[in-house]
């Protein structure tokens, strides 16, 4: 592998965007970029937080001949060494930097991307030094760890004039596009109500401390979170192989509300055509103590209710439409018409069912959404195009500003009035519910 110098680095970077300006949007056949690529014309990436998540992204990244990673950073030196490693073995020489602390690898001016994928308390710190340092942004989901940042990363990405895309992938997904392809063509007649079944919101951290082994920067991984003595729930030691529970705890994620919430809220807000909007009220459980039954209401009094459904299910006046990963169904009135919705039904063939769907019920569609067969192609062939990617910034935030509306919902026992428009209270609330408390220098 040829090693990307800085001069390289800012010549294809300037290129990519004077292209842009200069001819208009442009999308080349993928096999062309599919193609076996120069070295110094590949986009270089670095990868900060290296735990399961960023194993299969690096993993993925790596296997498009157009990218190559030059770097990674991990506060877990067992992690970070086993990334450099996968690298290393990747490219067959001894070139990708590691580094203990996430700003050394995006102080460097020869890298064009950065793939995040650290717990969701960190993601709008580290995205925002991105894009301020003149970088383009994978971040995983949900984009944000509260509304505030989500309202600041929107921004950042407008000011810095970068691409970004969020790791919501399920819009890469055929099921998904279909789904909603129905839902805004009025297949199913006017949406009355939404669903979303995902777990509850985040959980105070009670965890107690544990002995801290050598090897783990634990000060590094707290960030701006809030001080607390190490537990391996948190941050489990090593080149682990699971998905840590980090997620559960308010903290330093959002439960399942934020956790899956990102994937099927995200559906539903692509269902409704709420990307460049979201909800304007929400309600909240009849049982304090609940952890489903709260709702998002979006215009028009449709409310999306949490802890319903199948994944993320449509309900109009003419039918319903519900789709999970693999599992996709259209009923018009009470008769389903195609898909499969069982996962453990061997004869029926989910392409075949939305192939069925199209045919009959999109023929010559008013509506048209993004199509993308593979997220990380889609972020990579956004960066050349300097196009929007499916999962943009505005899509990602929204996003997750909803998902945080509800999570604040369940914490206060509170319904609240919101103006999208503004990303602020429409009346009443209280500014805390945007925000959190942030440690030392980490201040988005």
């Amino acid at each position: 592998m040829l090693r990307l110098m800085k001069s390289t680095s800012s010549t294809r970077r300037r290129f990519l965007q004077s292209s842009a300006i200069a001819a208009g949007p442009f999308i080349l056949p993928s096999g062309i970029w599919s193609a076996e690529t120069k070295p110094n014309d590949r986009i270089a990436v670095g990868f900060i937080g290296l735990g399961m998540q960023n194993r299969g992204l690096q993993n993925r990244f790596m296997g498009d001949k157009s990218a190559v990673c030059v770097a990674v950073a991990e506060c877990d030196t067992t992690r970070r060494d086993a990334a450099k490693k996968r690298a290393d073995d990747k490219y067959k020489n001894n070139t990708c930097k590691a580094y203990k602390d996430f700003r050394d690898l995006i102080a460097r001016e020869d890298i064009d991307a950065v793939c995040i994928a650290t717990p969701d308390h960190w993601h709008a710190y580290q995205t925002i030094a991105a894009l301020k340092s003149g970088k383009d942004v994978y971040c995983e989901k949900p984009l944000t760890h509260n509304v505030n940042e989500s309202v600041a990363v929107m921004n950042a990405v407008k000011k810095y004039e970068r691409v970004l895309q969020t790791g919501s992938m399920q819009r890469s997904s055929r099921e998904f596009r279909v789904a909603s392809e129905l839902v805004r063509n009025g297949v199913i007649g006017k949406v009355e109500r939404t669903a979303v079944n995902v777990g509850g919101p985040g959980a105070p951290c009670n965890l107690p401390t544990e002995e801290l082994e050598p090897g783990l920067d634990w000060d590094m991984w707290i960030g701006p979170g809030p001080s607390r003595g190490y537990n391996s729930i948190l941050s489990p030691r090593g080149d682990h192989r699971h998905f840590p529970n980090w997620r559960t705890y308010k903290e330093y994620g959002g439960g399942m509300v934020c956790d899956w919430g990102a994937h099927m809220i995200d559906i539903i807000q692509w269902g409704l055509g709420k990307d460049n909007s979201g909800p304007v009220a929400t309600i909240p459980a009849k049982d304090p103590k609940a952890t489903k039954g709260a709702q998002l209401v979006y215009e028009g009094d449709v409310p999306m209710m949490h802890g319903d459904g199948m994944g993320a299910s449509f309900y109009g006046t003419k039918g319903k439409v519900e789709v999970h990963r693999g599992i996709f169904g259209l009923w018009i009135g009470d008769k389903l018409v195609a898909g499969k919705i069982d996962r453990g039904d061997k004869e029926t063939n989910l392409g075949k069912e939305l192939d069925k769907a199209e045919a009959e019920y999109l023929k010559d569609p008013k509506v048209k959404l993004y199509r993308s067969t593979n997220h990380i192609g889609d972020f990579l062939n956004s960066m050349r195009t300097r196009e929007k990617s499916i999962t943009n910034e505005i899509v990602g935030g929204r996003t997750a500003i909803a998902c945080h509306l509800l999570n604040q919902t369940y914490y206060n026992q509170a319904g609240i009035k919101w103006n999208p428009k503004k990303n602020t209270f429409a009346e009443g609330g209280d500014p805390a519910w945007l925000t959190r408390d942030y440690r030392g220098e980490w201040k988005v």
